[in-house]
């Protein structure tokens, strides 16, 4: 494709470099719009420059990814409430020996999780069980959260499900599931080894440091601790504080406890966010309105609640999130408490059997995107009841960020610019011999950690893999898998290389009692080795 004339280059470039600013700074100073905002920014611009057509910008727009990436974020809501992460984070302290144990059992939690359930969505609920763990054994966060994060973007290669770009590719290049799966699962094992033999080798003093028992006995992570999390699949995390709702969805309401002196006796006050009123022995819930709850102080001394202000206990509410509030729901009547562990247990029971069938019809090769979509909706008609706090958890922003993404990378492939790029580059990154291969491994490298790895792929997918098809059919598929090997693991080369290392990074930062600050700079010493020999060595693994 040759050069378009100047006027729609300029413009075009012009649209792109503000897309481009604002995906890869979204807090930038002199416009603080975001990443989705900054999206639809460059999108607008292409159609108000010209540079495509309103049309050509609904053509853009792939339907089937985003139905696709809407199917997984809200199949991986409801593995979260059937407590798929809760077992996960206990499978990471059972019988543990030690640090360097945790952190190999860090990497292989994370990547198998990564791999089924994307990479943002294990980041954003592992990160404080890894906390919890580095606290419990007395040694600092950095080496476990490092090993979540690279481990989570290694492991995310190996499934066309795994993360954003590899949802692009297979729904671009029509690998299958399986083929997907096949084609990169030896470079995923042998990458995660790897990553966690390096992640040992260079914090292996630092995991020697005997850990302090006193810290141990109180940090035993329970189940309590785990249940009690919860997340949103929040792949577009930007890291300022007006993201801090995508990455804590779940907000535990704010308790204030008063007490004031009336005839001799105390009454102790509880006041909730919105409150609830109480009638006889069962507490009544509402949506709205301010109501007290009261208690006498002393029934409460002798264990006993009284009959007009029972003591509330946590059990006897449940919340959920409300046009971004969390707010107290009706409590659970007596005869609903007693079946609730059973039924619960039956409930869980059929989404997992849900999500396996969802696996196995990716497998035999049905329609990724309408597979999804219908376990989705299996999962809430099996649920029963109104869908709407779970839909709530999905990352609507992620999806219109990628409606303009689409309609930004389309407008600026019109202008001829990543044509005329690529064949410049073309002749040296053919990957029918060594010397190609690593050119073309180079450019998905820098691009990505530029660029950010969906649009690289976006940018360079259909050339590399129409540059590889003139070689033959076999190496078009490899092409494509080496794009998605690459383009994941360039994630790990810095901070910023991926939607999954920021998430973590700000979950850390976040947390109310283990806060931790993981720094550009100590995750680029481990990040740089780690992402060349990984790719070198999964790129040895790959067959078309």
């Amino acid at each position: 494709m040759d050069l378009a004339p100047t006027e729609k280059v300029v413009l075009g470039s012009i649209a792109f470099a503000i897309f481009w600013v604002l995906a890869v700074f979204p807090a930038v100073p002199f416009l603080p719009i975001g990443r989705t905002a900054g999206s639809l920014l460059g999108a607008m611009l292409m159609v108000i420059f010209r540079v495509i057509t309103p049309d050509e910008a609904y053509d853009a727009i792939d339907l089937s990814i985003l139905g696709l990436l809407f199917g997984t974020m809200v199949v991986s809501v409801y593995l979260e409430q059937a407590d798929m992460f809760k077992y996960l984070g206990v499978l990471l302290s059972w019988k543990s020996k030690g640090a360097k144990d945790l952190l190999c059992r860090i990497c292989v939690v994370s990547a198998i999780s990564s791999a089924l359930f994307t990479n943002d969505t294990s980041c954003v609920v592992l990160t404080e069980f890894v906390l919890k763990i580095a606290r419990q054994n007395n040694v600092p966060p950095g080496p476990f959260l490092v090993a979540l994060a690279s481990s989570a973007n290694i492991g995310s290669s190996a499934t066309s499900i795994g993360n954003p770009q590899n949802l692009v590719i297979a729904i671009k290049s029509s690998l299958s599931f399986g083929e997907f799966l096949l084609g990169l699962l030896p470079a995923m094992l042998v990458g995660v080894f790897v990553n966690a033999l390096i992640l040992l080798c260079m914090y292996w003093r630092l995991l020697s440091i005997e850990k302090d028992e006193e810290h141990t006995l109180d940090e035993v992570i329970s189940e309590e601790d785990s249940a009690s999390h919860r997340f949103s699949p929040a792949a577009m995390s930007n890291p300022t504080a007006s993201n801090s709702q995508e990455l804590n969805p779940v907000l535990e309401p704010m308790i204030t406890w008063s007490s004031s002196s009336s005839n001799g006796s105390t009454i102790h006050t509880e006041t909730l966010r919105n409150r609830v009123s109480s009638k006889q022995s069962n507490l009544q819930g509402t949506l709205s309105g301010n109501i007290e709850l009261t208690r006498n102080s002393s029934a409460y001394e002798e264990g006993v609640g009284g009959d007009d202000f029972p003591e509330p206990r946590e059990e006897d509410f449940y919340y959920r999130r409300l046009e971004g509030d969390p707010v107290p729901m009706q409590p659970l009547e007596e005869n609903e408490r007693s079946a609730k562990p059973w039924k619960r247990q039956l409930w869980k029971t059929r989404v997992y059997l849900v999500t396996i069938g969802m696996l196995i019809a990716l497998l035999v090769g049905l329609n990724m995107s309408w597979t999804t979509l219908t376990t989705a909706l299996a999962l809430v008609v099996l649920d029963f009841k109104d869908a709407q706090p779970c839909l709530q958890k999905v990352s609507y922003s992620l999806l219109i960020f990628f409606c303009g993404m689409f309609i930004t990378v389309d407008g600026f492939n019109s202008t001829g610019i990543p044509s005329t790029l690529w064949n410049l580059t073309e002749p040296y990154a053919r990957i029918n011999h060594v010397g190609g291969i690593v050119v073309l491994t180079l450019v998905i490298l820098v691009l990505s950690n530029v660029a950010s790895n969906v649009p690289t792929v976006i940018l360079l997918g259909a050339r590399v893999a129409a540059s590889a098809a003139m070689i033959s059919k076999g190496q078009e598929k490899r092409a494509w898998l080496i794009l998605a090997w690459v383009s994941t693991v360039a994630g790990n080369l810095s901070l910023m290389g991926s939607a999954a290392n920021l998430i973590v990074c700000e979950q850390a930062r976040r947390s109310r009692f283990y806060g931790y600050t993981l720094s550009f700079w100590s995750h680029l010493k481990f990040g740089v080795p780690s992402t060349l020999i990984v790719t070198a060595i999964g790129l040895l693994l790959i067959r078309g």
